[in-house]
Parts: C-alpha cells; structure tokens; sequence
C-alpha cells in the first residue's frame, strides 16, 4: 500500500474515531526517518478534545460570571484573567461562581416575598410601621437591647418566632423584620408595642 493511500486511509479513519480501523491500515513498521503518521493524528485530536473541553469551560465560567454581576455578587478576582489558571481550578471557580449565584437568586427571591404592595403589608399601612420602628429603634434594623430585644421593631425572640422568624431578627433583613412586625400587629394590633404602638 502506498504512503499517500495509508495515510489518507487514517486521516478518515481519525476524523470518524475508529482509532481501531487506523491502527488496522497503518504500516508495520516505519522506515527509519519517516514519523509515525498515525501519532500525527492522535496528539491533535488529543488536544484538540482537551481544548474543546477547556473552551466550553471558559464559556460556562463567562456565564456564570455574567449571572453574578447581574446579581451584584461577583467575585474580585476573574479566573479567566490569570495567567495560571488551570482546568481544576476553573472547576472549581465554577462551582463556588455556581453557589454565589444560587444563594443571591434566593435572597432575591426570598426579599421579593416580603416586598410592599399598595402602601401596606399584610393589610398594615407602612406609615404605621414606620411610626413603630422610629420609636423603637430609630428605625435601625440592625438594633440590639441588652434587656433582650432585636432590630427595627426590637423583637425578644419567642414573639419573633410566633411569627414565622427564625435566628435572631437583628441579622434579618429589613424586609422581613417588615413584614413579621405586620403579621404581629395584623394579630394583635399595637398591643406588642405598649408605647410605641400607642
């Protein structure tokens, strides 16, 4: 079989991925200076199954990166601007890319359903809350009393879990401390602020 022939024989045989059917056409042996035409293909379709692969991760990796500066929770540090970043480590930034996504998606999500609608929450005006919250914190979320009471509406913290809080209400954002102390006066009225509610 001629040179040209074999090696036009491995060439298709290397494009369909019948590595079985090159090895089958290839000479026995190789003359001495000649190169193994069959390592030709491989190396290249080697690397070039190893760039594919480094490419569609790069390109999942600008997605998600995309996702997270949509979501203000981009990282400082862009994997794909470092000059040593390998695959695993791209792995890895995906992942933890991934996470930082999931987690803002949910807040955002979680915020939404303690959002304000028509100038009330739960069927108490906002202006009354308010009203409650300047009394008893000066409107400060993050509001700790050593007697035991927490955030905005300064909550102890069986009154904040009757009304489905969980944690301490001082670490919850503003919307929900929001809307339990909505829940609590839609309840109860003004009665849980004795002073502030009067």
């Amino acid at each position: 079989m001629s040179t040209k022939r074999s090696f036009a024989i491995l060439a298709a045989a290397a494009a369909l991925g019948l590595a079985t059917a090159a090895q089958a056409a290839a000479p026995a042996a190789p003359d001495a200076g000649e190169e193994e035409p069959l390592e030709l293909i491989e190396r290249p379709g080697a690397r070039l199954d190893r760039s594919l692969e480094a490419a569609a991760l790069r390109v999942r990796y600008d997605v998600l990166l995309e996702r997270a500066r949509r979501l203000d929770v981009a990282p400082r540090t862009h994997l794909l601007e470092l000059p040593a970043t390998t695959e695993r480590r791209l792995r890895e930034g995906i992942g933890s890319l991934g996470d930082r996504v999931e987690q803002a998606r949910k807040q955002r999500r979680k915020a939404a359903a303690f959002a304000p609608t028509g100038g009330s929450i739960e069927g108490v005006s906002l202006a009354t809350l308010n009203a409650i919250a300047a009394c008893e914190s000066g409107g400060d979320p993050a509001a700790v009393n050593a007697a035991g009471y927490y955030g905005k509406y300064q909550f102890d913290l069986g009154t904040w879990a009757s009304v489905g809080g969980s944690g301490n209400p001082a670490e919850a954002s503003e919307a929900e401390q929001d809307y339990r102390a909505a829940l609590l006066y839609s309840r109860a009225g003004s009665s849980p602020w004795p002073v502030c509610g009067a």
